[in-house]
């Protein structure tokens, strides 16, 4: 069994449910812009991972962030629209 696998489980098994925050592309913020903010936002992201989620959120229109408890998805969310950005949070299925 994998780490992830095992990681997986811990954390699914919380009583706090979990919620997605999800980045929505816009057409005003440019690239570079929406990875910086993302980065500053969600300190456990990476370079390529920022970059990943904003072109995930520039082809699709829609990209998963980061998956975590209510409050920090609440705060990762209203911080990513205090930069302009568009945000949303829902919870995990």
């Amino acid at each position: 069994m994998s780490l992830e696998t095992l990681e997986k489980r811990s954390t699914s098994s919380k009583l706090a449910p979990q919620y997605r925050v999800l980045l929505h592309n816009d057409d005003y913020n440019s690239m570079e812009y929406v990875v910086q903010v993302l980065l500053t936002t969600v300190p456990s992201l990476t370079q390529p991972q920022a970059v990943s989620i904003m072109m995930e959120a520039h082809t699709n229109g829609i990209a998963l962030v980061i998956t975590c408890a209510q409050e920090h998805a609440e705060f990762y969310c209203e911080t990513l629209k205090n930069h302009g950005l568009t945000s949303t949070i829902e919870p995990e299925e």
